[in-house]
């Protein structure tokens, strides 16, 4: 499924950054998605972008909610700089397409052939990307079906869409793969955890599970998966409050394991105070301020290790896959809102 990417004469596309030598894509203010490819590269026709739901949400808002609005900014970012990069949260997404050509340099030279759909799990934050056509917009799945080419680089992982599930839910399954990978590396049994529901499965169903959420309609829905024991409706950028919240759900103890997957500002410190003393803390979402978070931590004297998830664990599409095939109602409740 997942692609092992080898080292080629150019494996992070170096060669791409516009005007800036020694920069990596993901950093570089512009890319150059011109054809043809280079030996080290795969070229993608693209059909969809998920967009980063924290971009997504920055964009939308400051469109004023108008589709036609959001369309157009995001064919802006991308005309500018050459990738989907949203220049205010820096984030990006990922991308679902076919294969077009694979360089002779490229790790998934016969291993993948052309015309097959695959869905890249790098960010669209540093892949060189051309939109020649807009075909329609999923304002609320922060989807944009397109026409264009994506040029992926040797390092750059993907994974090929099964057959046995939609493609739309595949898509919005990979684009978040690399969090319930994370969490099953770090949760253990008896663990008191809040947020993910894969945690469930990895704390092996013996310890406590929360749910965090301003909206009732999330929490009801993820009560109806039977994901959590507990369900707190709770605003996370008012940190006290959740704190206070989460307090007495644990009787005093906290949690020892907290996701943040927020898609907006300012919910560092109620990730912290949510997590007892050599807790840890996973970061998830792209809203983070990790200055906010490692300071905020400092200031309220919190000890605990506090990671960044950086999307990618190995067999991260394989686990989150077999999820959705083995898991009747998450697959059901994913079709409901993708399909």
């Amino acid at each position: 499924m997942l692609a092992a990417p080898a080292v080629t004469s150019d494996p992070y596309g170096l060669g791409r950054v516009v005007g800036e030598p020694g920069v990596l894509p993901q950093r570089a203010g512009t890319l150059d998605p011109s054809l043809p490819i280079r030996h080290s590269e795969m070229l993608i026709d693209v059909e969809s972008l998920n967009v980063d739901a924290a971009s997504f949400k920055q964009i939308r808002e400051s469109c004023g909610g108008a589709a036609e609005a959001v369309v157009a900014r995001i064919q802006e970012i991308v005309r500018a700089r050459g990738k989907m990069q949203n220049p205010v949260t820096g984030s990006g997404g990922m991308l679902l397409g076919r294969v077009r050509e694979v360089g002779p340099e490229h790790p998934a030279q016969g291993k993948v052939r052309p015309g097959e759909r695959i869905a890249t799990l790098v960010s669209l934050s540093l892949t060189p990307l051309v939109i020649d056509e807009v075909r329609s917009v999923r304002m609320e799945v922060d989807r944009v079906d397109v026409r264009g080419h994506a040029i992926l680089f040797a390092s750059g992982i993907w994974a090929r869409v099964p057959d046995d599930l939609p493609e739309t839910l595949v898509l919005a399954a990979l684009d978040v793969c690399g969090a319930p990978a994370l969490v099953a590396r770090h949760a253990r049994p008896g663990m008191r955890i809040a947020v993910l529901a894969q945690a469930r499965k990895s704390s092996g169903g013996r310890g406590q599970l929360l749910a965090l959420d301003i909206s009732e309609k999330a929490l009801a829905a993820l009560a109806e998966l039977g994901v959590s024991e507990v369900s707190l409706r709770v605003d996370a950028t008012r940190a006290v409050d959740v704190l206070e919240a989460v307090r007495k759900a644990t009787g005093g103890a906290l949690c020892d394991l907290v996701i943040n997957c927020a898609s907006v500002p300012g919910t560092e410190m109620a990730t912290i105070l949510s997590t007892r003393e050599g807790g840890t803390a996973i970061f998830f979402s792209m809203a983070t301020s990790f200055t906010a978070a490692a300071l905020g931590a400092e200031g309220v004297g919190r000890d605990l290790t506090m990671l960044i998830g950086n999307g990618y664990v190995p067999g991260h599409a394989d686990l989150t896959l077999d999820l959705l095939r083995t898991d009747i109602r998450l697959r059901e409740f994913f079709a409901a809102r993708y399909l």
